[in-house]
């Protein structure tokens, strides 16, 4: 099965960039840039990943985002993680980035943009990964500044497909960002946003109803309102689940108590992803591999999680149709189903 897991094409729609900062990495780019880190050591860096909430984690994933000066830094992050997922056989990525976490410090928006653009642009050459940018503000900031941020992505229209909304959930909900939104799709972004994870499934609403979203980042609280999972079943919106994430940060507390295979048995149309992988403890095949190991998930679950990710991308329908294929030829080589069995 960690065969089968590993060899089946993948997406990956909920993975931020700067959570892919690799401690390795950290350290390299700190040295390089002449930054004093509150750690002594690469494994010093890892025994601090021990989270007790969202909010205990994004202390430490702000500080990380510190030795990220310049261009090249954010090519050698956004090309280490596309680098790895294409190891993990992901045929397509949707990355988040976080702006304000960098023009904040000084940081160009024009020079954090390019640096990941690059990344990407050699990865659909040299590794045949083909991936989007997805633009996230930072929810604990004000509305004006998101705004501002939002005038900044504008002329980047061809580089960033969409926006969302991050950080921590506790106090800041959707319904704050409803202009920003609207601007947004406006100007032609597509739009997504983070909502029931630490927060109560009327966030999932807010997001739906006054953003207007188009795929759900987490979700997991929407199984407290029947009525929330029976619109979600009905419009199949996009739910992108970090499994190790939750359990990382106590929204579960271990893997055998997450809903994943209670959603997918539903009829909610679920995605594995990592979130924040260099500080959760696994990439998408790890996050795969835990739900396998606590629910013996089944190579027709596994399947359906993989043509899900697909199919919730956006991809054009003819990319999307695409990549199921591959998937289909896959299934059909392993010996395992066949599109038609399912």
């Amino acid at each position: 099965m960690q065969a089968f897991i590993h060899g089946i094409p993948k997406a990956e729609l909920h993975i931020h960039i700067e959570g892919a900062l690799e401690p390795e990495l950290m350290v390299q780019l700190a040295e390089k840039n002449g930054i004093c880190l509150p750690f002594e050591s690469v494994a010093d860096i890892r025994r601090a990943y021990e989270f007790k909430d969202l909010q205990s984690f994004l202390n430490i994933y702000y500080q990380g985002v510190q030795v990220l000066l310049n261009e090249d830094d954010f090519y050698q992050l956004t090309w280490s993680y596309l680098q790895k997922a294409a190891e993990q056989n992901v045929f397509h990525t949707e990355l988040f980035f976080d702006p304000q976490a960098h023009t904040s410090r000084g940081i160009e928006f024009e020079t954090v943009l390019q640096g990941i653009q690059q990344a990407q642009v050699d990865a659909r050459r040299h590794l045949d990964l083909t991936s989007k940018l997805i633009m996230c503000f930072l929810r604990h900031l004000s509305v004006a500044d998101a705004m501002a941020t939002l005038k900044k992505a504008r002329p980047f229209k061809d580089w960033i497909t969409a926006v969302g909304l991050d950080s921590s959930e506790r106090g800041f909900p959707p319904e704050k960002f409803a202009a920003v939104f609207d601007q947004a799709r406006r100007s032609g972004f597509k739009t997504v946003a983070h909502a029931g994870e630490e927060g109560p499934a009327e966030y999932i609403w807010q997001a739906l109803k006054l953003l207007k979203v188009e795929r759900i980042d987490h979700g997991v609280r929407c199984v407290e309102d029947a009525s929330l999972v029976n619109y979600l079943v009905k419009q199949q919106v996009p739910l992108t689940v970090c499994p190790l994430s939750n359990v990382k940060l106590g929204v579960f507390g271990d893997m055998h108590q997450h809903n994943l295979k209670q959603m997918l048995d539903l009829g909610l149309f679920v995605t594995v992803n990592s979130d924040d992988p260099a500080y959760f403890g696994g990439y998408i095949e790890e996050n795969f591999l835990a739900l396998y190991e606590a629910f013996g998930l089944d190579p027709q679950d596994i399947y359906k999680l993989a043509r899900n990710s697909f199919q919730a991308s956006f991809l054009s329908s003819g990319e999307k149709k695409k990549f199921v294929q591959k998937l289909d030829e896959f299934m059909g080589s392993s010996g395992d189903i066949g599109p038609g069995e399912l």
